[in-house]
């Protein structure tokens, strides 16, 4: 009997974040099936102030609903199923109705969905290095960088979307898709926090340098140069003389001829033959079962 109450109240629960989110409309949910069609992507997007209230607290607090429910569904069908609490941020302008990126409020959404996710116990997923721009601009890598630092200091455990994105999911920048691969490893470091197992030698290097020194030469530096300070290869930190003795190259060029080096360098992995015969056969299967887009039930 209580199993059942739970199953009830856990179904209506989730029953109302599918209404809340517009995924009981079928044009919205078929339009998010055709990918390789006229792809509509806002249902993987939480648009607050479209389909969460105007405002960063209440926003949270539908979220949290929708995702506790989903939780709570999993557990009621298999109890102790492993489960990520997660979301998919994106503010909506009020101007347009376009979905933003890299605003202040998702950042403040990601701070408190973290403490939620701390509270209940549970790992925590989110999205990383979004923007809406339409180009690898200026606006692409500020947008990306703020949302970035975000989801790290907030602790998420399990982070999507991270390379290439911009115009809010609907396009994928080559270029930047590089670059927010550098960006990524920049923030794992950063994660990492300080090391601490060269401090004694570290603070020995202060006092056998001394005032008006350099520390290039001294041995703490050659044995930890390559470790010390993250070298980015897409960022170009030289002089603007050497840059433009170099071609003046900006980081979009530079990141498209690393691009192309990388596709064009690639060796495809091996894979069984007796494996890969059984996977196209598997999806050949897949096609013929699964009905086209425009031949699914429109009316029920």
């Amino acid at each position: 009997m209580t199993r059942n109450i739970f199953s009830l109240l856990a179904g209506g629960l989730f029953g109302a974040g599918l209404l809340v989110s517009g995924m009981v409309d079928t044009n919205k949910v078929q339009g998010w099936l055709d990918i390789f069609g006229a792809w509509d992507p806002t249902l993987a997007f939480v648009l607050g102030g479209a389909n969460t209230p105007a405002s960063v607290a209440p926003a949270v607090a539908q979220l949290n609903a929708e995702a506790l429910s989903a939780l709570a569904y999993t557990q009621v069908i298999r109890k102790g199923a492993p489960a990520i609490y997660g979301h998919y941020l994106s503010t909506v302008s009020m101007k347009s109705g376009a979905p933003m990126a890299g605003t202040p409020e998702i950042s403040l959404m990601n701070y408190m969905i973290g403490q939620m996710a701390r509270f209940y116990g549970v790992p925590w997923r989110t999205s990383n290095l979004l923007g809406g721009a339409k180009t690898f601009d200026a606006q692409a890598g500020y947008e990306s960088a703020m949302t970035m630092n975000a989801v790290l200091h907030a602790g998420a455990n399990y982070i999507w979307h991270s390379a290439g994105w911009n115009e809010a999911g609907m396009h994928c920048s080559v270029a930047k898709f590089v670059v927010d691969a550098e960006m990524c490893a920049m923030g794992y470091r950063m994660a990492e926090g300080p090391r601490w197992d060269d401090f004694d030698e570290g603070l020995a290097a202060v006092r056998d340098v001394g005032p008006g020194g350099h520390y290039l030469g001294h041995p703490h530096t050659l044995e930890n140069f390559e470790r010390a300070f993250f070298m980015p290869k897409m960022f170009d930190n030289n002089s603007i003389e050497q840059w433009q003795a170099e071609g003046s190259v900006e980081i979009t060029a530079r990141a498209l001829g690393h691009a192309k080096k990388l596709l064009a360098d690639y060796e495809e992995p091996a894979l069984d033959p007796g494996i890969d015969e059984a996977l196209r056969d598997f999806i050949a299967r897949r096609e013929r079962e699964i009905p086209a887009v425009d031949e699914l039930n429109t009316e029920y």
